[in-house]
């Protein structure tokens, strides 16, 4: 067995001579990697289509969209899987604790944003990051953006659930 690995040492065919990490740039002053995961298209794609690096957005579409996503998502946990997930209240309490997490993250996000965070970098996935994140005004905005998307997104989730039966009859 030693043998043949050490046989194979030598044959560049041999899929464990290709290298697939390389530095960044081929420059390993960089500090970052290019792996097959990093550095692929569809990757990239993803990456750069999320609202966070989508171009040509301002910091309170992107707070928006992504509080309407994360309010609405979060409701269900705390809905379905909450200590009063068996009573007539589930729905209510979910939409509160939900809400009042979605506070906490804004102030989170306010937090963040003026404790003077480090200027977003060029990477391999995000060779443009956005100048939404370069400033505290920026940051400000996309926290309240964040704020009044949340709390749309978990009133919906929570209509929706508790008129469930109603949206039901009304199409089915």
């Amino acid at each position: 067995m030693a043998t043949a690995v050490d046989a194979s040492k030598n044959r560049p065919s041999d899929a464990r001579n290709r290298e697939v990490v390389f530095p960044e740039g081929r420059d390993p002053q960089r500090g970052n990697l290019e792996t097959p995961i990093n550095a692929s298209p569809l990757v990239k794609w993803y990456i750069n289509a999320l609202p966070a690096y989508r171009p040509g957005h301002t910091p309170f579409r992107r707070g928006l969209e992504i509080g309407m996503a994360h309010g609405y998502w979060l409701f269900g946990p705390f809905a379905k899987l909450g200590p009063l997930r068996d009573t007539a209240n589930a729905n209510l309490a979910g939409l509160l604790a939900t809400l009042s997490f979605v506070v906490i993250l804004t102030g989170c996000l306010s937090l963040y944003g003026n404790s003077n965070p480090p200027q977003p970098h060029v990477t391999v996935t995000t060779p443009n990051p956005p100048d939404a994140f370069r400033s505290k005004e920026g940051w400000n905005g996309f926290a309240s953006a964040f704020l009044i998307g949340g709390v749309g997104g978990a009133v919906v989730a929570y209509f929706l659930t508790s008129n469930w039966g109603l949206i039901q009859n009304l199409f089915g």
